[in-house]
C-alpha cells in the first residue's frame, strides 16, 4: 500500500494550493482518507476526512469553509483544496487510509489512531 501527498508548496497568506493523495497497491474504494497535518513543535492533527464513497466528508472547525476534501475513484486519488491560507496552516500535511465499511460513521475519522496507512507527507508554508 502506498500513498503518495504532493502539491505542497509556499503560498503568501490568502492564497490557495490543491494537495492530492495518490493511491497505489490496494482497493483504493475501500478506504476513507483523511488529511492531517503537523507544525513544527506541535502533535498531529486531523485536518479533514472523506468517506470511502466520497458522500460524507468532516472538518476541523479551523478550516470549515475554507478547505474542501474530494475524491477521484477512477483516478485513485484524495484532493485537498485549500483556500484563504493562513500562517496557522503551515505545516507538514499527510494523508492517510482507514479501511471502513460502508455505514463507517465519519466522524470517528478525527482519531488519527485509526487510520491504517500513512504517506509521507508534503510541506505547506503560508508566509504573512
Amino acid at each position: 500500500v502506498q500513498l503518495q501527498a504532493s502539491g505542497g508548496g509556499l503560498v503568501q497568506a490568502g492564497g490557495s494550493l490543491r494537495l492530492s493523495c495518490a493511491a497505489s497497491g490496494y482497493s483504493f474504494t475501500r478506504s476513507a482518507i483523511g488529511w492531517l497535518r503537523q507544525a513544527p513543535g506541535k502533535e498531529r492533527e486531523f485536518v479533514a476526512a472523506i468517506s470511502r464513497s466520497g458522500t460524507a466528508t468532516v472538518y476541523t472547525d479551523s478550516v470549515k469553509g475554507r478547505f474542501t476534501i474530494s475524491r477521484d475513484n477512477a483516478k485513485k486519488t484524495v484532493y485537498l483544496q485549500m483556500n484563504s491560507l493562513n500562517a496557522d496552516d503551515t505545516a507538514i500535511y499527510y494523508c492517510a487510509a482507514k479501511d471502513t465499511i460502508l455505514t463507517f460513521p465519519t466522524e470517528r475519522l478525527r482519531q488519527r489512531a485509526l487510520y491504517d496507512f500513512w504517506g509521507q507527507g508534503t510541506l505547506v508554508t503560508v508566509s504573512s
